[in-house]
């Protein structure tokens, strides 16, 4: 018996990897997260499967549900969204596997940062504008920032910031990093990328707040903020520059 966590992506469902959806077809009981999750998603799972929406459910429960399984010798698909990478909340979960000695396995998914950056129609690292991408969260009820991750401090940088789970403190971001980007810095609201109900707010940081006042948007956001939104004028990178000698065009290797 195996716990398969698995990325379920931003949300449509044919943006879960074929590992993934192999896994769901699988394996007869499905935890998922369904405040998040899309349940069109639950159609790769084999019929009769035993699907649990762990949305109402505390930590306990999700375990005692791997147990039950673990007992009965029933595979596990553990859906989260987006990736499990990052702010997946797996993490105490398979420290509670690990305990148990339950085995379990990890199979990425589309991130929502990257769904975001697709339905933008943008790349978030143009040459000589931003090389970086930051992905971070302001303090919440859930868990307070660490020392020295701060939105001023990646902001100092000129990284392209794509802040998650932010957009009831719009105003807080927003005026935490004009000092560092300016007033005309570009940003993006995305929510439900990928989904039938997504949903983009275009500005900068001047006037983005008053866009969401006009047109709210409560939950399930990502806020991109840098230049590399709408860059202006870049170069364009070696990569594939004719002058550019590299291995695969008779340069060094």
């Amino acid at each position: 018996m195996t716990v398969h966590f698995i990325g379920a992506g931003p949300g449509a469902a044919d943006l879960i990897t074929v590992r993934g959806r192999d896994l769901l077809a699988r394996c007869p009981v499905c935890l998922y997260a369904g405040s998040i999750v899309s349940k069109d998603l639950l159609a790769y799972c084999p019929e009769g499967a035993r699907l649990v929406d762990t949305a109402p459910l505390a930590l306990d429960e999700i375990e005692a549900e791997y147990v039950a399984a673990h007992e009965a010798g029933h595979d596990v698909a553990r859906l989260h969204s987006g990736d499990l990478s990052v702010f997946s909340a797996v993490a105490e979960q398979m420290r509670r596997l690990d305990a148990r000695a339950i085995p379990f396995t990890l199979t990425p998914g589309v991130p929502a940062f990257a769904a975001a950056a697709a339905v933008l129609q943008r790349e978030l690292t143009v040459p000589e504008v931003a090389q970086s991408v930051v992905l971070t969260r302001v303090p919440g009820r859930a868990s307070a920032m660490p020392a020295g991750e701060t939105l001023a401090a990646f902001a100092a940088t000129g990284a392209t910031l794509a802040i998650h789970l932010a957009i009831h403190a719009l105003e807080k971001v927003v005026a935490e990093l004009i000092p560092h980007y300016g007033e005309d810095c570009p940003v993006a609201v995305v929510a439900h990328a990928s989904q039938p109900q997504e949903r983009i707010l275009r500005g900068t940081l001047r006037d983005i707040c008053a866009q969401l006042a006009e047109d709210p948007i409560e939950r399930t956001a990502l806020i991109l903020v840098g230049r590399a939104l709408e860059p202006q004028d870049f170069r364009e990178s070696a990569l594939y520059d004719a002058d550019y000698r590299r291995r695969y065009r008779g340069g060094p290797a």
